[in-house]
């Protein structure tokens, strides 16, 4: 039978270890959620294409970026863990390109609803991030949390980051998602090479007390407050569009960076409450997400 957990005041429901096997389901009628010309977004219907997102994030983060693989994941190219199978797979597919489907899966995101949480025992955020506060402070919001994102090289343009935006976004609606989170990265471990852009991000958009999350004490690094004016170009510089992307929508940063050594990254935390995306990006991907629709 489900056992309950306490987080914060958040009590979720918890399937058991034999039990998990049985809880996640594809559905493999699933329509497109997007397309532009000859490229389509849509989630992954089978642990096929599953497995394909896996083996594209290894391309990105282990072979063209810092990354370090286990044994394991050396072993099969996949970069894969513990998460996944709760998740659903968003995948950005160019059908102008030869081959099986796997050779063309362009870019991908992997999406965790708070029930599928509840089912892999807490969300991926929660191991560098204090979040519990934050979901008892919204009890009865619908969390969706963003990860594991990535990008062929020669794909990272305006039309495959629209792409991934249609699809998240039409999955926002179609599952009425109030919040949206998840970790975003910056290159580099040493948190004091970074601090123009974490300062910035501390100035700039530090989450009001209702958003606040903080990262754990024992992983996170905090930068100290400055009264000197921290230089924006060059903050926004080194930032990587997908972190742009967040601020531009309306997103708000925690408290605190947390350095992933197998990432090669320095994390911070964003949070996104539906409410604050802009007017102009709902009536550019459509109130009902039918601006690229398929």
């Amino acid at each position: 039978m489900p056992v309950t957990r306490d987080f914060g005041g958040v009590v979720l429901r918890f399937v058991p270890a034999k039990m998990r096997h049985m809880a996640r389901r594809f559905d493999p009628t699933l329509p497109a959620l997007g397309r532009l010309g000859q490229m389509e977004v849509r989630l992954a219907r089978n642990a096929a294409e599953v497995k394909a997102a896996q083996q594209l994030r290894y391309r990105v983060f282990y072979q063209e970026m810092a990354a370090q693989p286990s044994k394991l994941q050396k072993m099969t190219r996949r970069d894969r863990d513990g998460f996944d199978r709760w998740c659903d797979h968003l995948l950005v597919i160019d059908h102008g390109l030869g081959g099986p489907l796997a050779r063309r899966i362009v870019g991908t995101y992997r999406l965790m609803r708070q029930e599928a949480a509840a089912l892999a025992g807490g969300f991926y955020t929660q191991q560098e991030f204090d979040i519990a506060p934050m979901l008892a402070r919204h009890r009865g919001k619908r969390f969706l949390e963003l990860g594991r994102s990535c990008v062929l090289k020669e794909y990272r343009g305006k039309r495959t980051v629209e792409l991934l935006w249609q699809g998240i976004w039409a999955y926002v609606l179609m599952h009425d998602i109030d919040v949206l989170f998840g970790c975003a990265s910056l290159a580099g471990t040493d948190p004091e090479a970074l601090a123009v852009p974490l300062s910035f991000l501390k100035t700039n958009a530090p989450a009001p007390a209702e958003w606040q999350v903080r990262a754990h004490d024992h992983r996170g690094t905090f930068v100290s407050d400055s009264a000197e004016s921290v230089d924006a170009r060059r903050a926004l510089a080194v930032m990587p569009p997908l972190l742009k992307g967040y601020l531009r929508l309306g997103g708000y940063i925690g408290e605190g960076a947390v350095v992933d050594h197998q990432f090669g990254t320095t994390d911070v935390l964003v949070v996104l409450p539906r409410v604050n995306i802009k007017t102009r990006y709902i009536d550019y991907y459509g109130a009902d997400a039918g601006r690229f629709a398929a």
